[in-house]
């Protein structure tokens, strides 16, 4: 049990409750003097080392070798590179193999030379991780494309995949979004295999253990003599036979359509799934086509990936994306919660509203008879909303008031519908489509980037949980029960959940137990006190929280780490929703943000706490450390003044105010 603390009475007490309230007031005024003059937020989304490496590969591969940019990008490689030669996927990290090649391949283009001592560091490291082979699928890609290595030890990536029908249980719709956007220009770079040679200073044969030309397929023989990664190296390898007998009579048929298919989703969006590896795909995709330089498509495709682009002193570094609707909805719930009038976020409400999806995307080959709703992640991206901004939007507008507004009425109607057609069959929600779980395909060669499929999880669907709660719904309508079993029946034997979106138990048991309580899920049952038990137990001895993404490889080190603004404000939150307000973790770990805000209103933040693709590829969001602790002191202080504030506030679809449903009484509130 914890200790309880005295509500502030005391003279002690109330120079708490002032510091607090000076905190909160300084967070919030830091988080409006980072809002852009139109209204929205965006902060710095920040990768890996990676992105600077293909970059400077894809520069290479266009023949642009005395590009400017590939000095600096360099000097941001050497500035990443960890003490004994490597890379990692994460700050902190152990050195990754394709991280590590990609980076020392990016660093030979730019002039440096194997025999310099950093280089013979990174080599060293990359053979002691098994060599250059060892290296993951899109990393070969990248070797073939400047003639390291042959095509034939890349795995297949069949065009022909494209002109399969739905009802096949392969199919392109069968994969993830973010696969699909990768796979179908990376399909038709395969198709063409172009290739750019590099001056021999510039190769990278020294990193191989065995030579490139060693063939990879078929499998090596193994104890159990059939498995699907075997069965699948086996298709790959009969692939391979086939394309070199010449028997792919509907190769060319399937490239047109797999370029049109590309070129379609152009539109509404900043490169091909507005994100960096489909937007370097589409480049050389444009290249193989013979598409000059010069040329309004080429050089609409190279300005997504320069917007993308960060210089700073002589370095250059790239963001995976853009984030501003989600560093939008988020500020604007922290800014509400903060106390902010409804119309110090009006500006940014016009600004969500305006980038509402209004156009059938991917998803409506799956999701059929559902008017387009809801919301993406970064500026333009039409064709693939998802259910997680949508329901930050939805948040955002019910805690401002603004879902009560007429303006909001058509919004928020076509995305609650949409969620709610969105929800899979197992009662979860994923990002961006429904029922993408075939797990077998995960064995598919060309799927060792860990993100083939887009199963629920329930970070994600405690979210929409908690956005459904703010329109009237509750326990005991068939949507919200299917989810909270799901939730349940995905819980810890620690009492933590795994966070998908973030890193990691700590995400993800934050996220469940705000979820569950505006739900109106009884926060006394053993499932949320198992979390808050392992919440308390997980806490740092300076008051705060922190885990490392080492604990997507070992679950082990769940809630593990150094302490951090936006991983102590998740654990505030969640703890806070499960009614924890008086504890003395809860003081402590609130003293911890007050004790550690920078002078600008927000708080220092180095490790990386967002995930991408969990053991690949990790993020550091620079808005975390702004409107996170905000949201969790914000709330904090309130419970402190009001302990006993009830249940979120909903709206009905017409937008009045509207108590919660009754349980057991299921409105489905949009459809009637």
């Amino acid at each position: 049990m914890s200790r309880t603390l005295p509500h502030a009475h005391t003279e002690k007490d109330a120079d708490w409750a002032d510091e607090l309230a000076g905190t909160v007031a300084s967070a919030r005024d830091g988080l409006f003097a980072r809002q852009q003059p139109d209204g929205h937020w965006v902060g710095e989304l920040e990768g890996d080392t990676i992105l600077e490496s293909e970059f400077v590969l894809l520069l290479a591969f266009l023949g642009r070798h005395d590009d400017p940019r590939i000095r600096p990008a360099a000097n941001y490689l050497l500035q990443q590179q960890q003490p004994a030669g490597g890379w990692g996927n994460y700050l902190g990290g152990p050195p990754d193999v394709s991280v590590t090649v990609k980076a020392y391949f990016a660093l030979k283009i730019a002039g440096h030379r194997a025999d310099e001592p950093h280089m013979a560091r990174a080599a060293e490291v990359i053979r002691a991780l098994g060599g250059a082979e060892a290296t993951n699928s899109f990393t070969r890609f990248y070797l073939a494309l400047l003639g390291q290595v042959p095509y034939a030890a890349c795995p297949s990536v069949p065009a022909e995949i494209i002109l399969l029908p739905r009802w096949f249980y392969f199919n392109v719709y069968a994969m993830s979004a973010w696969s699909r956007t990768i796979f179908v220009p990376l399909s038709v770079v395969d198709a063409h295999k172009p290739v750019t040679r590099l001056p021999d200073a510039m190769h990278v044969r020294e990193l191989f253990l065995a030579p490139p030309e060693t063939p990879r397929w078929p499998a090596k023989p193994t104890k159990q003599w059939f498995s699907w990664t075997n069965f699948f190296l086996g298709v790959d390898w009969c692939f391979k036979k086939m394309e070199r007998w010449g028997l792919t009579p509907l190769r060319r048929r399937a490239v047109r359509t797999a370029v049109n298919w590309m070129r379609e989703r152009y539109s509404d969006s900043d490169g091909v799934g507005a994100i960096f590896p489909p937007m370097v795909y589409t480049a050389v995709v444009l290249k193989c086509l013979g598409v000059p330089d010069d040329d309004p498509e080429m050089k609409w495709a190279l300005k997504q990936i320069d917007d993308l682009c960060i210089a700073e002193g002589d370095t250059l570094r790239l963001q995976p994306c853009l984030s501003p609707v989600w560093d939008t909805a988020l500020s604007v719930i922290a800014a509400a919660d903060a106390g902010a009038p409804p119309r110090a976020c009006a500006g940014a409400v016009e600004w969500l509203l305006d980038k509402e999806v209004r156009r059938a995307g991917d998803w409506a080959k799956t999701v059929r008879g559902v008017e387009p709703g809801g919301w993406f992640f970064e500026y333009r991206n039409g064709f693939y909303p998802d259910t997680d901004d949508t329901s930050m939007v939805l948040i955002a507008l019910a805690r401002t008031g603004h879902a009560t507004r007429e303006a909001c009425a058509g919004p928020v109607h076509r995305a609650l519908n949409w969620l709610l057609a969105m929800q899979n069959r197992d009662g979860g929600w994923a990002a961006f489509d429904r029922d993408i779980d075939k797990r077998v395909l995960e064995k598919v060669p060309f799927a060792d980037h860990n993100a083939m499929l887009d199963p629920s999880c329930p970070d994600i669907t405690a979210r929409v949980l908690e956005a459904l709660s703010h329109y009237g719904f509750r326990v005991g309508q068939p949507p919200v029960d299917a989810a909270v079993q799901f939730v349940l029946d995905r819980q810890e034997a620690s009492g933590a959940w795994f966070g998908r979106w973030g890193v990691n138990y700590i995400y993800g048991t934050w996220q469940v137990l705000v979820g569950l309580q505006a739900i109106g899920f009884d926060m006394n049952a053993p499932a949320v006190r198992r979390a808050v038990r392992w919440l308390r137990e997980a806490q740092n001895a300076d008051g705060g929280w922190g885990e490392s993404c080492a604990s997507y490889d070992d679950p082990t080190t769940a809630g593990q780490g150094e302490s951090t603004a936006s991983q102590t404000a998740w654990a505030l939150l969640g703890l806070l929703a499960a009614g924890e307000a008086d504890s003395a973790e809860v003081r402590a770990g609130a003293e911890y943000l007050v004790g550690t805000q920078r002078a600008d209103g927000g708080w220092a933040e180095a490790p990386f706490t967002g995930t991408g693709f969990p053991r690949v590829f990790y993020l550091k969001y620079h808005m975390y450390p702004v409107y996170f602790p905000l949201m969790a002191l914000a709330r904090y202080e309130r419970a402190l003044r009001a302990p006993d504030a009830g249940a979120p506030a909903t709206v009905r679809a017409d937008g009045a105010h509207a108590a919660p449903a009754p349980k057991g009484a299921y409105r489905h509130t949009l459809a009637e």
